[in-house]
């Protein structure tokens, strides 16, 4: 909407064409994103549904966030994408994949607002059911802006772009999209642990698409595959990261709110989402390492014992940072600023690697 009247007004008024710069729209959308949350998030609290505490959290983090403001994540994803909406320039692509946020948003906080919760099978379906339905659409998106009309894989130490079958591309891109999802709403149980290293990720795939895939020269030399919308995904990619400082500052420990399953579903599936568009499904290691190993080593616990009666980690709790509290005696702020401290390390390797050993 942004780009198109940018376009409309250079006709009259010559600095309307930097509303078609993509520096310029990453700019604004960053910046709208923050401030909106901001301000907008605090007018909500007394319509949102309030924390009843974890079955299987901790004592002391149930209690604490027990009677706060929750579900926060439906204010700033909402925000998200109304802002994708007026500052990217769209197609039906990127719009599916915006409804899809929006939707996966939708599922959580349904769940936050229910007394009952709607328990982990029926969520684990509904997340499998969308995380197909944005494979397919990601299969026809690439599919349609691959100049041969294949899908290719980059990957890690080897020069050489990789086709993949449809069907090779949707199963994987199932996988990862669940599992994205369903670690990082398991990392969501320390005051801004989960916002934060999403926020790494959102901000690390953010200038890979900016820089790096959606620049042509750059690409090229770095022999990973260019997106001719690497740009405008960039800009999509900074309104989340905008949103999510701003429901940060609000989260903060101590929080005042808390995003509930309605903003970590949703930004677990926009990670996810990001990564699959990249062309190189490993760089989920530069934006997730932690979350995965976090969240998802709980999952693989429970699973391996529900299903297989096989036993791992019988000294481990999981979420880690539950154990790291429990059994080391960490702070939350402790908890916040060590993982971080991690993926911010993962982050910097993974990407050398990455990009320079081909």
């Amino acid at each position: 909407m942004i780009f198109s009247l940018g376009e409309f007004l250079q006709q009259f008024w010559g600095p309307g064409r930097l509303l078609q710069s993509y520096a310029v729209l990453i700019a604004l959308a960053l910046y709208s994103g923050f401030f909106l949350s901001v301000k907008l998030i605090p007018k909500f609290y007394d319509f949102l549904p309030h924390d009843r505490g974890r079955d299987f959290a901790l004592k002391e983090n149930s209690e604490a966030a027990k009677g706060k403001p929750t579900g926060a994540g439906s204010v700033f994803i909402t925000l998200f994408c109304v802002l994708c909406i007026i500052i990217v320039p769209m197609n039906f692509y990127r719009g599916a994949v915006v409804a899809l946020t929006w939707l996966t948003m939708l599922t959580g906080f349904l769940d936050d607002r229910s007394v009952t919760s709607w328990g982990e099978y029926l969520k684990g379906f509904l997340d499998l059911v969308i995380s197909v339905a944005t494979a397919f659409v990601l299969c026809y998106g690439l599919k349609k802006a691959s100049s041969d009309g294949v899908i290719y894989f980059w990957m890690p130490f080897i020069s050489n772009h990789i086709a993949v079958h449809p069907a090779v591309f949707i199963v994987i891109c199932t996988i990862m999209l669940w599992a994205s999802i369903n670690t990082t709403n398991c990392t969501d149980g320390v005051d801004g642990l989960s916002a934060s290293l999403v926020l790494i990720g959102v901000l690390t795939l953010g200038s890979v698409f900016y820089l790096i895939l959606g620049h042509k020269q750059i690409s090229a030399y770095l022999l990973v595959p260019h997106i001719r919308y690497g740009a405008n995904w960039a800009v999509m990619i900074f309104a989340l990261g905008g949103v999510l400082m701003g429901y940060l500052w609000h989260n903060a420990f101590p929080s005042k709110c808390l995003m509930g399953d309605a903003g970590s579903r949703a930004l677990g599936y926009f990670i996810g989402v990001c990564v699959m568009v990249s062309g190189n499904p490993f760089l989920i290691l530069a934006t997730s390492t932690v979350i995965f190993i976090n969240g998802g080593m709980g999952l693989l616990k429970v699973f391996l014992l529900r299903f297989f009666k096989i036993k791992i980690f019988e000294n481990i709790r999981f979420p880690l940072h539950d154990h790291m509290r429990k059994n080391h005696g960490w702070s939350p702020t402790q908890v916040l600023i060590k993982f971080m401290i991690m993926q911010i390390l993962i982050t910097s390797v993974v990407l050398g690697i990455f990009f320079k050993i081909r």
